[in-house]
């Protein structure tokens, strides 16, 4: 994709000019970045780790939020059995 080198938020800017969300398991990165003026969702996987196991295990919550996507919207998956929220 070409982002190699570029540095803090640009990934994510350069992102939202390709697609429809960002999805992360970064807890800080709505501290880190000014997430309002990105075009799109932001998705944030809440595992107990991040270990692919525990992430795959986030797919059906995450399949349920991508379906119904809102533009500009951050967006908790958590695991445990509870279900997505908006933020």
């Amino acid at each position: 994709m070409g982002w190699s080198g570029e540095k803090n938020g640009m990934p994510l800017a350069l992102a939202a000019n390709q697609f429809e969300a960002f999805i992360t398991v970064d807890k800080n990165l709505s501290y880190q970045q000014n997430l309002a003026f990105l075009p799109l969702a932001v998705i944030l996987l809440k595992a107990r780790s991040i270990e692919l196991s525990e992430l795959i295990a986030l797919v059906p919550a995450l399949d349920r939020v991508l379906i119904c996507l809102v533009p500009r919207s951050f967006i908790r998956v958590f695991g445990s059995g509870r279900s997505a929220d908006l933020a």
